[in-house]
């Protein structure tokens, strides 16, 4: 193979938004900063998603007051060789690694007012969670009693959306949104495009407003990013209108016999039935972890920032049988030094906390 290009730098104490080779926003006017060549095997630096604005110290503070217009800052665009609509482009995440300068991560729970989170609702408050990295495991100060491998999450990869494409995810995006304002919902539920903090990279200042005024924000994940010459045709993606992946040869070695595994249905905590709400039913997984662990003497907060980052495995169990889905969240046993086997009588431990938001 030799030597591998590094095809795009970043700088760690410069802000996201002065970097050129950076953008937030889905547009196709977003200029390239680079050109990767066929089947050739490069390095690309990346910010943390939130373009660095939490630190390493024992305070929920920066999460409470993150600006969610600051945030996924993707490292790009660069040009495919070759690669034109229709096409589908194969990319081989070959490894992901953290600066060496800066061998730690984070986990976070949004405020409720500033963001949210999956359990919001029960869990208002904004926390965190420092992850020091040793090889291939990490540990947290925050989250005592607990290490394991970790698979790094590669983050938001995508093809830059056609004209087109673009203005089919603007068009359905408001229109759920105008329905859910209709219907009485306060809730964000779509984020439209916003002018405010729109990073377009290196383009010009005339180009750099049309990106602001009509690109799509990249903080959620979206389909239709689509080198396989005609492969939308040849694999059946019809449209373009998802991707699909082969998981890498590497993952973590837990055996079935060593998974402790929650359930959820559609049920939710106040005792309403829902009708066959997946959603709903991961919840309630997730809050069953919480419930079991806190026998241990981790606090809830805890519980929820470990969920964020632990090997767990969740699955759609059943969502066929009227009325209720039902959803499984395994949680591997061997990543913590106590044994949670429920045959064995919980003991309370004395332990550190992860810093929480007083707002």
């Amino acid at each position: 193979m030799g030597i591998v290009r590094t095809a795009l730098k970043v700088d760690v104490n410069t802000p996201a938004a002065k970097q050129p080779y950076l953008h937030n926003r889905w547009h196709p006017d977003v200029p390239f900063c680079g050109t990767i060549h066929n089947n050739e095997t490069v390095k690309i630096e990346c910010l943390d998603w939130t373009g660095g604005q939490i630190g390493n110290n024992d305070s929920a503070d920066d999460v409470l007051n993150v600006d969610l217009t600051k945030v996924h800052y993707l490292s790009g665009p660069f040009e495919i060789e070759g690669a034109e609509p229709g096409d589908v482009l194969c990319v081989e995440i070959q490894d992901v690694q953290p600066f060496e300068d800066q061998p730690w991560g984070f986990s976070g729970v949004f405020h409720k007012e500033n963001g949210g989170g999956f359990l919001d609702e029960i869990y208002p408050h904004a926390a965190k969670a420092i992850w020091d990295f040793e090889g291939i495991h990490c540990t947290s100060r925050h989250i005592p009693g607990v290490k394991f491998a970790g698979l790094i999450h590669p983050g938001i990869l995508g093809c830059a959306p056609s004209a087109e494409i673009l203005a089919e995810w603007n068009r359905r995006e408001a229109e759920l949104i105008s329905e859910k304002a209709a219907g009485g919902t306060t809730r964000t539920v779509a984020n439209p495009p916003l002018t405010t903090n729109a990073h377009a990279g290196a383009a010009d200042e005339a180009t750099a407003a049309k990106v602001a005024a009509e690109g799509a924000r990249t903080v959620p994940g979206r389909p239709e990013h689509g080198v396989m010459k005609d492969g939308q045709k040849q694999l059946g993606m019809v449209n373009g209108k998802s991707p699909i992946f082969i998981p890498g040869p590497v993952q973590p070695q837990f055996g079935p016999g060593r998974m402790l595994y929650f359930e959820g249905f559609s049920v939710d905590e106040n005792g309403k039935q829902h009708f066959l709400d997946a959603t709903v039913a991961y919840r309630q997984s997730c809050l069953r972890i919480i419930e079991y662990l806190r026998r241990y003497g981790y606090d809830d907060y805890q519980i929820y920032l470990l969920l964020s980052a632990a090997p767990v495995e969740g699955h759609i169990a059943g969502i066929v049988d009227i009325p209720n889905a039902c959803t499984t969240i395994g949680l591997p046993m061997d990543i913590f030094d106590i044994d949670i086997r429920p045959e064995t009588p919980a003991t309370k431990l004395d332990i550190a906390r992860a810093p929480v938001s007083t707002k």
